[in-house]
């Protein structure tokens, strides 16, 4: 049987139907997602000049989880980023066990609560998990921006990418 995939909460995360999610994660990887005990955020994370944590902080929490042989997702609202980077969607350790996203930066800008709101954010939502979690099983960047492991410099990167893999990323999912 192959290992799951868990996704753990950081802090509180209204806006994420962990129920779909899972859904959805377990029909693109072909395995069981376990919504597993919420945690609190990295206090040691944070950042207080930049106003953000650091996604390592969350990488090393998951990385100390009870099953090595699984997958760990992360999904926090706090933004988060990366050394060298100023804000990132998303981070995991390629072909380790660990990934975690932020919601913080996938709220579309300019529309309260408008139409289209929460299908936007559920879209993003996903196809950043599927990136992060592709990277967890070993898989690299792209250069095809319609795959979905092409890197997100901006949201409108995420936007335009597929939830879909590329021929060559979609036989690693396969191998996976």
């Amino acid at each position: 049987m192959r290992a799951p995939i868990f996704t753990i909460e950081y802090g509180q995360v209204a806006d994420v139907d962990h129920s779909w999610l899972a859904t959805e994660l377990a029909q693109v990887f072909d395995r069981e997602v376990i919504r597993g005990s919420s945690r609190p955020v990295p206090a040691g994370g944070f950042n207080k000049s930049r106003s953000q944590y650091l996604a390592g902080s969350f990488l090393g929490d998951l990385r100390g989880q009870a099953a090595p042989e699984a997958k760990y997702l992360g999904v926090t609202e706090v933004d988060i980023y990366s050394r060298g980077l100023t804000l990132v969607f998303g981070q995991a350790d390629v072909g380790g066990t660990a990934a975690v996203i932020s919601l913080a930066r996938l709220y579309p800008e300019g529309i309260d609560g408008g139409v289209g709101v929460p299908e936007l954010l559920r879209e993003r939502t996903l196809k950043e998990a599927i990136h992060e979690l592709g990277h967890a099983f070993g898989m690299m960047h792209c250069r095809d921006k319609h795959c979905i492991m092409h890197f997100s410099r901006a949201i409108s990167d995420t936007d335009l990418k597929g939830p879909g893999f590329c021929d060559q990323h979609e036989a690693e999912r396969l191998a996976a």
